[in-house]
């Protein structure tokens, strides 16, 4: 929590600021936090609104499936159908000193692994090929 916040919601912090203050002064401080107040409580009640607004949609969805007999395991089979990413098959494989396998398909970057390997073995990635 800041300082300012601290002094804002301890009364007698704020009581202790304020002695510097003329009465005017902490008059135009009061409008300006009812001011804040009215805003936050007009954005609150935009997102509520918002909130229902989009609930009241998911109800209108979820009847609309509920007759044409399609359930939410329908849907879920869809999505794992087709994600419209194709997995791109590696063309490069090298085997570490640990023995484990690492593929690349030569996309993007040189992984860490590979750039160190061919430094490593004095070879070429195209030594690498699959």
């Amino acid at each position: 929590m800041s300082e300012f916040v601290k002094v804002l919601t301890r009364k007698n912090s704020l009581r202790k600021q304020c002695q510097e203050l003329s009465v005017g002064d902490i008059e135009k401080v009061l409008a300006d936090l009812g001011e804040i107040i009215d805003e936050r409580k007009s954005e609150e009640a935009e997102q509520q609104a918002e909130l229902e607004a989009r609930m009241a949609k998911i109800e209108e969805i979820r009847k609309q499936m509920e007759e044409a007999g399609i359930g939410l395991d329908d849907l879920q089979a869809l999505k794992g159908a087709d994600s419209g990413k194709r997995k791109v098959e590696a063309k490069y494989r090298i085997t570490d000193e640990e023995g484990q396998v690492h593929e690349w398909s030569g996309r993007g970057r040189t992984p860490v692994v590979f750039k160190e390997y061919f430094e490593k073995h004095g070879v070429s990635k195209e030594d690498t090929r699959i």
